[in-house]
């Protein structure tokens, strides 16, 4: 999401440097001067297919712009997850910090080379997405036993949440190939 949205902003900053480029070209050519004549504006009215173009290319503009929106609504980390007390109050307790201490436990499992957590959902219920780098002979199975019992445990009783679900992405750290003398 990162990258679309460095994509997305990189285009749109082009484009506005664009027309302020064209803006500055034609002031300087004479101070009269306008960008469009009124010949170029009414050129295309008269065309069948000119306003349903103009409609349908704006209609997507905006369908693309409400996505983005959207994406960036649903794709949000949690800020601070809400543990329940026994008094039936809650503390908060950052994100990022539940996050770190999930990452760390993952990274510190035999087999585990590098570990990427990050929370999403709700405060009162939040789930986790777990990406692990696993080592050269590294067993997949036993390794998500691991972490369900050495990390993902302990972090939802220590946070006192009832579920703590998480979704584990595993893949195989590249090795430089052997070579047969």
């Amino acid at each position: 999401m990162r990258i679309v949205n460095r994509v997305l902003l990189g285009v749109l900053g082009l484009a506005v440097a664009c027309a302020g480029a064209a803006v500055l070209i034609a002031g300087r050519r004479s101070p009269d001067a306008v960008l469009l004549t009124r010949a170029d504006r009414v050129r295309w009215r008269d065309e069948a297919w000119w306003w349903p173009g103009v409609i349908a290319a704006l209609s997507v503009l905006v369908l693309l712009a409400l996505c983005w929106a959207l994406a960036q609504l649903l794709r949000r980390r949690l800020d601070d997850v809400l543990v329940p007390m026994d008094d039936g109050s809650g503390a908060s307790l950052r994100g990022r910090a539940l996050e770190a201490v999930l990452s760390a436990d993952a990274e510190s499992l035999p087999g585990v080379s590098r570990a990427h957590v990050h929370l999403h959902g709700r405060r009162a219920a939040p789930r986790a997405r777990v990406g692990l780098v696993l080592t050269a002979g590294a067993e997949p199975a036993a390794t998500l036993r691991s972490l369900e019992t050495e990390a993902l445990t302990p972090a939802r009783t220590s946070a006192g949440l009832p579920h703590l679900p998480a979704e584990v992405r595993l893949r195989a750290a590249p090795h430089a190939p052997e070579r047969a003398h």
